[in-house]
């Protein structure tokens, strides 16, 4: 018998090799399907109704937050453990009687009733600058520069020119000499006038000539808080050359918000403390409220007049203010610690541990605050167990499953976690390892 080579094949040989494999196809892809749908089958036949998943992760959202069915919002189930690790602790709602103290940050300032503008009523250049450098302090009295000006030289000469006529005519009627004192005097209010100094204006008349400079001085004691002017520098009339303050007295301004305002009022004592003076507590008496809100952070600026003790405290300076008022009545209110409560913007939440373990946010209405408590008005009961350290992590574990419930109504995209697979064993049903080898 001749043998055929194997490339040389025909067309029947074809066909019957592509019926081979696809049947070949066929019992591979049955082999794996039929025992994947029949573990499906006996899953959904077994499965318990309503069943929760099994937790498959350290975190599972799905597990740990439920849809409230009073539709207020999700609430969350923490264990010991998981509270422990993420800083979560609870207190109770408690009775307290509350000191209305309001707590807020100040800067220092200066008082602006206690400042002078030194400037020139002529035109001018500087021909000595006194006063040459910004924080210098001055008593009052005290010269800050000497200006040269062609107009108050010319007013010299008009004054000198007055006097002399005035003797000349002192022999004459006395209709001239009137007139001649009335030109003396008319001269002299026009140097006043300008705030020449009346010294100047007598060393002048006893002198007989005009001096060529004229020398401004210090209005108040205090410090240079603003230079404008450089020796040789010309200045017209109406500008501003210095600004003094006096430091002997500070202003120390707050904000603080529409709730506690209340609590605020003329003359009330406030204490301050200041980063640069640790350990130190100053007064002082609050001298004006505002008479307006703030739209954009809801706060009214309050201001706190305070003595400046060796002019320790400087304009700027960051400070805190602590305003105690009168407590909020004999009988206690009901407080919570004041970590307890998530303020919004729109509103205050508390999350309230129900008896079955889960926290259940709540909407609340404050009252007074201290610095370690917080009044409730409305929304929780006395005895009430809330949680006091780790809020914003409830709410945005509570957040986070209102929106993942919210997406579970949709088609495709439920809150579950697919069950585990059961373990396949080599030789039984569902295993595929060995189908390779034998194709």
């Amino acid at each position: 018998m001749t043998e055929r080579p194997l490339h040389d094949s025909t067309p029947a040989d074809a066909a019957t090799a592509a019926a081979f494999g696809s049947r070949r196809m066929v019992s591979t892809a049955g082999g794996v399907l039929l025992p994947l749908l029949a573990l499906g089958v006996a899953w959904w036949m077994t499965r318990e109704p309503g069943a929760a998943p099994a937790a498959t992760g350290a975190h599972d959202h799905a597990a740990m937050v439920a849809r409230d069915s009073s539709g207020g919002g999700s609430l969350v189930t923490l264990s010991s453990d998981q509270a422990r690790r993420i800083g979560v602790t609870y207190a109770p709602v408690a009775l307290q009687a509350l000191s209305r103290e309001v707590r807020t940050a100040g800067q220092v300032s200066v008082d602006e009733t206690r400042q002078s503008a030194v400037g020139s009523r002529v035109d001018g250049w500087v021909e000595t600058l006194h006063a040459d450098f910004t924080g210098r302090a001055v008593r009052r009295g005290e010269p800050l520069l000497s200006l040269y000006s062609p107009m108050l030289v010319a007013l010299q000469e008009e004054l000198l020119l007055a006097r002399r006529l005035q003797a000349t005519v002192a022999g004459g009627t006395p209709e001239a000499l009137a007139n001649a004192r009335d030109l003396v005097e008319a001269a002299r209010n026009r140097l006043a006038l300008l705030e020449i100094p009346s010294q100047m204006v007598a060393r002048i008349e006893d002198g007989g000539r005009a001096e060529r400079t004229v020398t401004l001085y210090a209005p108040a004691s205090g410090v240079v808080v603003e230079k404008n002017v450089t020796p040789g520098q010309r200045v017209m009339a109406g500008d501003l050359l210095f600004r003094v303050a006096d430091l002997s007295t500070v202003w120390v301004e707050g904000e603080v918000y529409e709730q506690d305002l209340r609590a605020v009022r003329i003359g009330q004592l406030v204490t301050a403390e200041f980063d640069a003076l640790p350990g130190e507590r100053w007064s002082g008496r609050i001298s004006w409220v505002a008479p307006t809100l703030s739209l954009e952070t809801r706060t009214a600026r309050v201001r706190v007049e305070m003595a400046n003790r060796g002019l320790r405290l400087k304009p700027g300076m960051a400070a805190v203010l602590t305003i105690a008022g009168a407590a909020s009545g004999a009988a206690p209110v009901m407080v919570v610690p004041r970590n307890a409560v998530l303020v919004t913007g729109e509103r205050s939440l508390v999350f309230v541990k129900r008896a079955d373990g889960r926290l259940e946010p709540r909407q609340v209405t404050i009252g007074a605050t201290t610095h370690e408590m917080v009044e409730i008005l409305r929304g929780v009961a006395l005895g009430d167990t809330v949680v006091a350290t780790g809020t914003f992590l409830v709410d945005a574990e509570s957040n986070l499953g209102t929106a993942l419930g919210g997406m579970g109504d949709m088609p495709g995209m439920e809150i579950t976690m697919p069950p585990a697979a059961a373990p396949v064993v080599r030789g039984q049903a569902g295993d595929t390892s060995h189908r390779r080898k034998e194709d």
